[in-house]
């Protein structure tokens, strides 16, 4: 009898110490410390692919909020083709059960106040400033791997606030000339800056210009390939060429002061005109 009495109080503590791991009396169950405190924060969310990113309206931006030691970052994307999210592989999103993120319906709004319907998901972020596996799925219903980043954390939750703080300042325009300077007819090469949109675009430089007598024109080669046409001085330009970036050739009517241009994309979900600037420094041509 009392060899059983005994054998019952060992196996009765032996399960009350295995209930009590079980609920978490250790530290195991605790969740990870995020390092930043509970709040709402503005905070960068990087991918490693350019198809697969947040709207150029929001700069790279979204919402992180952390509760109870957990983080989770809303971020609205570039259009309404990327249907669910999955916080892990493609093989394991495509598994029966596999609980996919959802998307919601926003609106973002450019710098120039076009409004724009995206889809937007609510992400949770392992941690900061470490590459974590986030795969997309796409209106082919095919799963894809990314990787994806989220770092730069700034309390708030206004983002074009945030991302009108990180820009440099943009310099001063030069008074210039209005008028080319004297070039022999022909074909040369001139450096030339871009500025305006979401800064995300840019144009090759140097690029080439040609001088016949007063005329003088350049060769603007986009780095995308979505851009349709531009408009210069009030008169459209079609691209130059087929294939590649778009290319365009369009008239300058001045060197070292910026020049006013719209140029219409399609990489959003409908074509938009953006409003940008040119300079042409007079000091490169070759």
């Amino acid at each position: 009898m009392k060899k059983a009495k005994y054998t019952r109080i060992v196996l009765t503590a032996l399960l009350t110490a295995v209930l009590l791991l079980a609920a978490g009396c250790g530290s195991a169950e605790k969740p990870a410390d995020p390092g930043i405190e509970d709040g709402t924060y503005v905070a960068t969310f990087t991918t490693d692919n350019s198809m697969f990113h947040v709207s150029e309206a929001n700069n790279d931006k979204g919402i992180l909020t952390v509760k109870d030691g957990k983080m989770t970052i809303h971020v609205s994307l570039q259009s309404k083709k990327i249907v669910n999210l999955f916080p892990g592989t493609a093989e394991d999103a495509a598994k029966d059960g596999a609980e996919l993120l959802e998307p919601t319906e926003d609106t973002v709004t450019y710098s120039d106040g076009y409004e724009d319907e995206v889809y937007g998901f609510d992400v949770p972020v392992p941690a900061l400033d470490e590459e974590f596996d986030l795969a997309l799925l796409g209106t082919k219903g095919k799963w894809y791997d990314h990787k994806v980043v989220v770092s730069d954390p700034v309390p708030g939750d206004d983002i074009h606030a945030a991302a009108e703080g990180s820009e440099e300042p943009a310099a001063e325009e030069s008074a210039g000339t209005s008028e080319a300077p004297e070039l022999e007819d022909g074909e040369h090469k001139v450096d030339v800056a871009l500025e305006g949109g979401t800064g995300k675009a840019s144009v090759s430089s140097p690029a080439v210009i040609r001088v016949s007598g007063d005329n003088c024109t350049a060769v603007i080669e986009w780095s995308s390939p979505h851009y349709d046409y531009m408009i210069v001085d009030g008169e459209k330009y079609l691209p130059v060429n087929e294939d590649g970036n778009s290319v365009f050739e369009i008239p300058v009517f001045y060197f070292d002061k910026p020049m006013t241009v719209i140029a219409d994309t399609t990489a959003m979900s409908e074509p938009h005109e953006i409003e940008y600037t040119l300079t042409f420094d007079s000091s490169s041509v070759k």
